[in-house]
């Protein structure tokens, strides 16, 4: 049945588009918009590559915003435009919540956890998240466990892979990495996804990324209720996303149920499922949901950027040697000039901030890569954005981070280049207006675990860099993206690894 319903209507599509291929759009600056089905034969035509076409719209728009509207009561505003961002993540923040179309989007796989929920719900969860996040306790646990995880782990397996020649999907490491990591920090659980015998972790792992994607997918139905239908039917890619749902529940459920029916105390009380275990009221769904959105966030996030990053140096030697060097001039500083030792020691905090070329050449990752390239609001009351554009009550309203990071408007006639120096003054990182780069988003609901990202990564990267060098197969063709709510490579980042000249193995 779904598949007849499908047939008719784009049947219907085609011998429309094709009426309406000799007449003229009803606008020609921004979306083009056609009659009854607004930029829907476009929208179909690109939704593939959504992200470019969407880009290059709003690069030809005067102020880099875009109405946007499909049948279905689907009509919003797409902008890359800082002002417009600070007004809605900012200024009228009260009236930019995630609203009932993302929310219900999301719903079945993320519930009502903080990346889900608006008003009180959500003060409650970032409330305690906050005072978590703030502590130095936490700073350390993380510290501990990602280090514990580059040296028992990563490093053996890239060291494995160069010593035997063997091509390794760069990508799906980074990711099994973050998984133990994020899965300690969240439950104080270790999957042993990376290198471990964890056959439950990696079948939840898995689990996880295809409910991400096929919730995504939601997103870019052509209709909204297509995917209602197959909900109720039970078909396709719903029937897919419910068995993946089912699966993250049954893993997430029994850990928080091992958790909190534990007498005594645990080994750490620093990881967050501890601190919502403790707040009242919280029931079993509701820690669940709130544990499945860090490990969105811890997840899929850093080895997004990290799995850009390193594409990247395969193709900047330039670039590599300057962190090289970095890297150098920090253990030779700390190492008070003392003989360098045959084993190199994992980094400590205190010098992984000292690195501000990696700082500044991980920005400049994410500001061409963001891992998450567009995110959605909704619009309460009528409103004027700070550009002159009018948005309705009910309207969508998504600031497009992966457009902005290539607007000459925003960053210059060389925005479409790759240059870690523009993040630096005097050498020293300078901190740009998260309104210009919100890749860790911005205003009251600004990235809580921004500062452990990039201690994370730069802990990975420079203890990787220093030892291997990473070469992507195709390290001159810009992968393809593939839709989720992160920018992951489709077909992940095949690479070959072999052992530095300066690295000791």
């Amino acid at each position: 049945m779904e598949l007849f319903f499908l047939f008719l209507t784009l049947l219907f599509l085609y011998l429309y588009v094709q009426f309406l291929n000799s007449k003229k759009p009803i606008k020609n600056i921004g979306f083009k918009t056609y009659p009854l089905v607004g930029v829907l034969p476009d929208f179909l035509k690109h939704r593939h590559r959504f992200l470019e076409w969407s880009t290059e719209v709003l690069r030809d728009c005067p102020t880099n915003t875009a109405v946007f509207s499909r049948p279905g009561k689907v009509h919003g505003v797409i902008t890359a435009n800082p002002e417009n961002v600070e007004h809605m993540l900012k200024t009228k923040f009260e009236n930019y919540p995630k609203g009932e179309r993302f929310i219900t989007l999301l719903d079945d796989f993320l519930g009502r956890g903080i990346f889900n929920s608006d008003g009180e719900l959500w003060k409650v969860q970032r409330k305690t998240a906050s005072y978590e996040f703030n502590t130095k306790s936490l700073r350390n646990f993380v510290m501990e466990n990602v280090t514990v995880e580059i040296q028992t782990r990563l490093l053996p397996i890239l060291s494995r892979a160069s010593e035997k020649n063997r091509v390794i999907d760069l990508q799906d490491m980074l990711e099994r990495f973050a998984f133990d990591n994020v899965c300690k920090l969240a439950f104080d659980v270790d999957p042993g996804c990376l290198g471990g015998d964890g056959t439950a972790g990696a079948e939840f792992m898995a689990a996880f990324e295809n409910a991400a994607m096929l919730s995504s997918g939601r997103f870019m139905c052509a209709f909204p209720w297509l995917w209602r239908l197959r909900k109720v039917l039970n078909v396709g890619t719903e029937r897919s996303l419910k068995e993946s749902i089912a699966t993250v529940h049954e893993f997430a459920d029994k850990i928080i149920r091992s958790r909190t029916e534990a007498k005594g105390p645990t080994t750490h009380d620093q990881d967050l499922l501890s601190r919502f275990i403790g707040a009242e009221d919280n029931s079993p769904e509701f820690l669940r949901d709130i544990v499945i959105s860090f490990i969105l966030a811890g997840r899929d996030t850093t080895s997004s950027a990290l799995s850009w990053f390193f594409w990247i140096l395969s193709s900047r030697p330039d670039v590599r040697k300057k962190i090289l060097d970095e890297i150098e001039t920090v253990r030779s500083k700390n190492r008070g000039g003392e003989e360098e030792d045959e084993e190199l020691a994992p980094f400590g905090y205190e010098e992984l901030k000292e690195m501000q070329y990696l700082h500044a050449a991980i920005s400049e990752t994410m500001r061409l890569y963001p891992p998450v390239p567009v995110d959605t609001k909704a619009c309460l009351n009528d409103d004027v954005l700070p550009d002159g554009t009018r948005i309705k009550k009910n309207w969508f309203i998504t600031y497009h981070t992966y457009a902005m990071g290539r607007m000459e408007s925003v960053w210059g006639k060389d925005c479409t280049e790759f240059k870690p120096e523009r993040w630096l003054e005097d050498g020293v990182y300078r901190t740009e207006s998260p309104f210009r780069f919100p890749v860790f988003h911005a205003g009251p609901r600004m990235c809580l675990g921004k500062e452990m990202a990039y201690i994370q990564m730069k802990s990975i990267a420079a203890s990787v860099m220093e030892r291997f060098e990473i070469v992507a197969l195709d390290k001159d063709t810009c992968p393809q993206h593939l839709l989720s709510l992160t920018l992951r490579m489709k077909g992940g980042l095949p690479v070959t690894v072999s052992a530095s000249v300066k690295g000791i193995v």
